[in-house]
């Protein structure tokens, strides 16, 4: 038999919380547009992307680095962090994703402040690190497999006191079965644990939004 307390429980936790906070309609139309055009419906909830801002803001940062862009949902919420000479620089796998994103962003006002980066996220790395450019965030939500590849990259290309986030770190709760071991998995738990344990960082994972692991980059 259901308690009492139990019946009256309608909604998890994040779906609280997303009732407080719902989408405006500029981050609506963005979801609407992903919808249209057949991508994969994963941008960051509502609440997430006001703590993407938050942080951003927090930082103090003014230049990010996004890698995964898909409709630009999160680059909005990124850029609304930044101040008015902040700029981001995304990088995706897809011309028509990012296409879709810039189109957000311009709509959305940050034309001007963000650059996309087209084609495998490694090599856009790789290219960053050669120009000697630097951040203060780094946001990585792109393929999985690569995930401890993108952090050693965010690791050289980090300014002192730089913020890492890390979207998916529970992949679903697979990371934390240990049954499952396919390639993202293990690529993922090694993220996880380097994170943890790297003394160049001072991190913490939160159990929320499918697992969103935040890194310092210690001065």
């Amino acid at each position: 038999m259901k308690t009492k307390e139990a019946a009256s429980l309608l909604t998890t936790p994040d779906d609280y919380v997303n009732q407080l906070y719902p989408e405006d309609e500029e981050l609506q139309f963005v979801i609407e547009a992903i919808r249209e055009h057949g991508m994969p419906e994963v941008s960051v909830a509502p609440a997430y992307g006001r703590l993407l801002t938050m942080l951003v803001q927090t930082a103090g940062a003014r230049n990010i680095l996004e890698i995964g862009a898909l409709g630009g949902y999160s680059g909005i919420c990124l850029c609304r962090g930044l101040p008015a000479d902040g700029k981001l620089t995304s990088l995706e796998l897809k011309e028509e994703y990012a296409q879709l994103a810039g189109r957000h962003l311009e709509k959305a006002g940050f034309k001007d402040q963000v650059e996309y980066r087209i084609g495998p996220a490694v090599d856009s790395l790789e290219a960053l690190k050669q120009e000697g450019r630097t951040f203060d965030f780094f946001f990585i939500d792109a393929d999985k497999e690569n995930y401890p590849l993108y952090l050693e990259y965010a690791l050289e290309l980090a300014n002192p006191g730089a913020l890492i986030a890390g979207d998916n770190c529970f992949l679903r709760g697979r990371t934390l079965n240990s049954e499952k071991n396919g390639p993202s998995v293990q690529a993922v738990r090694r993220f996880n644990e380097v994170i943890a344990t790297d003394k160049r960082l001072i991190s913490t994972l939160l159990p929320a939004y499918d697992g969103l692991i935040l890194a310092r980059v210690k001065g």
